[in-house]
């Protein structure tokens, strides 16, 4: 059976979690209200950043809450799978896997989104104070600079530490940290560009 054994219980929890984090709600949301295919507006990024250049808030925001809805579903079913002394490791590689489903997901030839909702939703459940956190330093950081890739990368380098402090700095103690790190990791990679815009000052203001 599965649930005697610990790497096929995480090898579904991986991949259950990936094609959960996979289902492109921007993309099907804008598809079914009429928008048209997002991949052709914008940037072409499925996320809920770009449905909301299709002028429809109501759809962006669906599309921002079902992505992180489904980091916090994974989460949680990787705790209703397994053993309580799996319960830590299984929901942090159901929090990685799912932000790797968005960002990478295969029916969509592997370009999918930047990770920001999914990455926020999977931390929360994972740690609902590093949640909290990035959410706020993602709000500020968006209302100072005006610019929305600033406000997600601040969070995503506020939440790791956030993770390591209430393990008291050991990845060892938990596996949290690491899980943190991981995820940050793959927010900073899909925002390779937005980082360049940054960096040059091009990067569009919200609103323009």
């Amino acid at each position: 059976m599965i649930e005697n054994s610990p790497a096929l219980l995480m090898g579904a929890i991986a991949f259950l979690s990936y094609l959960l984090g996979s289902v492109p709600f921007g993309l099907v949301l804008t598809a079914l209200s009429g928008e048209g295919d997002i991949r052709k507006v914008g940037s072409g990024n499925i996320g809920a950043t770009n449905v909301l250049r299709t002028g429809r808030k109501d759809l962006a925001a669906a599309t921002l809450a079902l992505d992180a809805v489904k980091g916090a579903v994974a989460v949680a079913i990787a705790w209703v799978m397994t053993p309580p002394d799996m319960g830590a490791q299984a929901m942090c590689v159901a929090a990685v896997f799912a932000v790797l489903g968005h960002c990478f997901p295969l029916w969509l030839g592997f370009k999918g989104g930047k990770g920001v909702a999914t990455g926020l939703g999977a931390v929360m459940a994972l740690s609902w104070p590093a949640g909290l956190a990035g959410c706020a330093v993602w709000l500020l950081g968006a209302k100072l600079t005006r610019i929305s890739s600033a406000g997600a990368l601040l969070a995503f380098a506020v939440m790791p530490l956030v993770l390591m402090a209430l393990a008291g700095f050991s990845f060892s103690a938990s596996p949290k940290p690491l899980a943190g790190v991981l995820i940050a990791v793959l927010i900073f990679v899909r925002h390779h560009a937005n980082i360049v815009r940054l960096l040059n000052g091009t990067e569009p203001r919200i609103g323009k």
